[in-house]
């Protein structure tokens, strides 16, 4: 993997764009590593939390601008390829059945809000700025338009993607596309605590939880709907981890998946804090 950084913290695994020196811009090649990354670690049982986070002052640019000249000469049917290959990693990142947080240090723009916003759970840096850039050059913000609208809701995602206005992080948690903001010196404890959190939990019952809310979203209450939570209630009563959690419970006892729960934290180092470009 030559544009990122994989650090694996038992249950855990941390991925940082690793191009601070060009604001980690995308490129085909890391559409490439982040679809193939991401892809490997949803399939891994075991895995319990993903952390996208990246190093140096940027979160991520949006487009390399490299790759930018490289697109103004490609025809139709090349264009619409090399968007497909975009939309499949933001969907292989967003359909991750493993909870993904997202640890945002520096700016965020185009792409980089579609990378956000396929994201579980948003934590940045309260200097960080965002920015849905892409109607600045002639461009739309297509293929991340289905997360960033979830994300921001429609009447935000009308106002930023015509004025490609830069917003604020305070007001990007106000729009709902971020979780929790706070000082920069704090954004590594600030995730672990998140981390913390799910790997506390039944590691299913996190699984089962991401996709409920999926399913349930925007449906109508109705005997169908009413009929799949009973069935979910039920399957997941009925499994080991819920009548292991169940019991633990009663028995005041701690359950059997916090046994593996406690990795030592990564302390911030080198590569988190004091990049060549920093």
């Amino acid at each position: 993997m030559s544009r990122l950084d994989i650090q694996h913290e038992g249950h855990v695994c941390h991925v940082y764009l690793n191009r601070p020196e060009l604001r980690n811009a995308f490129d085909a090649e890391t559409i490439a590593e982040l679809t193939h990354t991401f892809s490997e670690l949803t399939t891994d049982k075991a895995m319990r939390a993903i952390v996208l986070g990246a190093h140096g002052k940027a979160f991520c640019a949006g487009a390399d601008l490299n790759w930018m000249r490289a697109m103004a000469d490609y025809t139709w049917a090349e264009n619409h390829a090399d968007g497909a290959r975009l939309a499949h990693m933001l969907w292989t990142i967003a359909s991750s059945p493993v909870p993904v947080i997202a640890k945002v240090q520096g700016d965020c723009y185009g792409g980089g809000v579609g990378l956000v916003a396929c994201c579980d759970v948003v934590v940045a840096a309260d200097q960080v700025g965002f920015c849905l850039s892409e109607a600045k050059l002639g461009l739309s913000p297509a293929t991340i338009s289905p997360y960033v609208i979830k994300a921001l809701g429609e009447r935000a995602a009308r106002r930023y993607f015509v004025t490609a206005e830069r917003f604020s992080a305070a007001r990007a948690q106000a729009l709902g596309l971020v979780h929790e903001v706070c000082a920069a010196d704090d954004l590594h404890e600030a995730t672990q605590q998140v981390v913390h959190s799910i790997t506390h939990n039944g590691p299913a019952a996190v699984r089962a939880c991401k996709q409920l809310v999926k399913d349930v979203a925007g449906q109508p209450v109705n005997d169908a709907l009413r009929d799949m939570t009973a069935r979910r209630i039920a399957d997941i009563r009925a499994s080991d981890e819920g009548r292991e959690g169940l019991q633990a419970f009663l028995q005041k006892h701690s359950p059997a998946w916090l046994a593996d729960a406690r990795p030592a934290p990564i302390k911030p180092g080198v590569r988190d804090h004091a990049e060549p470009n920093d």
